[in-house]
């Protein structure tokens, strides 16, 4: 089964989107591109430049080249559980000082 390099990219950036909870007028928003571009490029009938995925691959914070990958969407899920872990560690620690400093009054 042959796969072709606009599906691949299609997918991953309607991927890495979702995963992150953003519209695709949000991710043309901080790509600096329009809107409707963003579903035509999800909708496989446009192909972007090398600017324009450089952009979009900024946007998620990942390599111009993960958006060709069939792997690149594990690790950035793996980076997005990374962040939500140690925020829930930071907001836990932060919760246990203020209940020490109201029992010891400190």
């Amino acid at each position: 089964m042959k796969i072709k390099l606009r599906h691949i990219l299609a997918t991953n950036i309607k991927n890495h989107r979702e995963l992150l909870g953003i519209s695709q007028a949000k991710l043309a928003e901080i790509a600096n591109i329009a809107p409707g571009y963003v579903a035509m490029i999800e909708l496989e009938k446009s192909f972007p430049s090398d600017d324009v995925l450089e952009r979009i691959a900024a946007a998620f914070k990942i390599a111009p080249n993960e958006l060709f990958s069939n792997t690149s969407l594990p690790i950035e899920a793996a980076r997005i559980l990374q962040k939500s872990i140690l925020e829930d560690i930071d907001k836990a620690v932060k919760n246990q000082i203020i209940k020490f400093e109201a029992k010891y009054r400190v």
